[in-house]
């Protein structure tokens, strides 16, 4: 991604800055196209070099060196036979850095100690920063809006599937483990996140975990999943009921839609994200429920399923087109249960596009 790295290079150099080290796994893969996966924090599959001016590295372990030499085009692979310091202290020497940027919100504090001696001893200024790569993610290309709509309609496949074999006495692990394995069946890498079943009074936790508790008719049921393509993330979550839905229970899904639309209706270029979530909030608010609605209206969608922009009070910068966004309204009583309903968006120059088809109890 030529024209990505471009860009970085320019807001490198604005910031007086000689190169960036890369550790955020998502980050490495937009940048390089190295697909590897981290084994946690601590078990690093590589990091990235980026310098302002020059060439840039990839810099990883032996088991990864037929992979980046495959996948990383534009890079020099460095594999380090004895560590990553080691293969540093040579590069550092040799490109003559005076400010090196690192990703502050995702460096091992141990990493950032050794990182730090070594900038001591060869002269060089260390720049925490945060979100530098993560803003150009923001900004979907045409090629990840295709992955994108990829996973979006995948992930509906594999709901309707699952749909159809729902039956009062299936627990919610047994569920969740059929929705998973349906996704990797039909061609997924993999869940985005742990799906979420969430039956009767469980639904009122957000991110409630699946448990042995069973099914039963007549009751709301979250479900909230995900999965990937091409690395790239979708993310859907639909309440339903098995049988024929009470009235307390229809009112609270055409609630939770009643807000959606109106998210949904106000999600365009040129406005804050807290506006978008304002707007949704309002609706849940004057029927009573805003102390039921605790977690913001929606976040980017993209390499990671949770990722710039947010949907919040907090966000008070301006939507662009090219973002990918969720908009996932919820009520949660506790005792009762809960509504959540999520569809995905791609904000346009006109307004916003949904991404999804799939009108599973949002028509109730």
């Amino acid at each position: 991604m030529s024209t990505t790295l471009d860009k970085l290079r320019r807001r490198l150099k604005r910031r007086g800055l000689d190169a960036l080290l890369v550790s955020q796994p998502e980050n490495r893969r937009y940048l390089s196209g190295f697909t590897a996966a981290d084994h946690g924090i601590s078990e690093s599959a590589g990091v990235l070099l980026v310098t302002a001016a020059g060439p840039s590295f990839l810099l990883t372990d032996g088991r990864y060196r037929l992979q980046a030499e495959q996948e990383a085009a534009g890079f020099e692979i460095r594999v380090y036979p004895r560590g990553l310091f080691p293969l540093l202290r040579r590069l550092f020497s040799s490109l003559a850095l005076k400010r090196l940027a690192f990703e502050s919100d995702y460096l091992l504090h141990s990493v950032f100690v050794g990182l730090a001696r070594l900038a001591a001893e060869k002269g060089i200024e260390l720049v925490p920063l945060t979100g530098l790569v993560e803003e150009l993610r923001q900004l979907k290309s045409a090629a990840e809006l295709a992955l994108i709509e990829q996973a979006v309609r995948l992930n509906e496949q594999v709901f309707a599937e699952v749909y159809g074999q729902l039956r009062p006495g299936l627990s919610e692990r047994e569920v969740a483990a059929l929705i998973e394995e349906t996704m990797r069946r039909r061609g997924a890498e993999g869940p985005s996140f742990p799906t979420i079943v969430a039956a009767g009074p469980n639904g009122a936790m957000p991110h409630a975990v699946p448990t042995g508790r069973l099914l039963a008719e007549g009751e709301p049921i979250i479900i909230d999943m995900g999965l990937k393509v091409g690395g790239y993330c979708s993310d859907m979550t639909r309440t339903v009921v098995l049988g024929q839905p009470d009235a307390r229970t229809l009112a609270m899904i055409r609630l939770v839609r009643q807000a959606q639309r109106a998210g949904l209706a106000a999600l365009r270029p040129g406005v804050a994200g807290r506006h978008v979530d304002q707007v949704a909030r309002r609706v849940i608010e004057e029927a009573g429920h805003g102390d039921h609605f605790g977690h913001s209206l929606g976040h980017g969608v993209g390499l990671n399923v949770h990722e710039g922009p947010s949907l919040s009070y907090r966000n008070r910068k301006l939507l662009r087109p090219g973002m990918v966004l969720t908009v996932e309204p919820g009520v949660y009583l506790p005792g009762w249960g809960g509504v959540r309903l999520e569809n995905m968006a791609v904000v346009t120059e006109a307004g916003c596009r949904l991404l999804n088809r799939d009108t599973t109890f949002l028509d109730v």
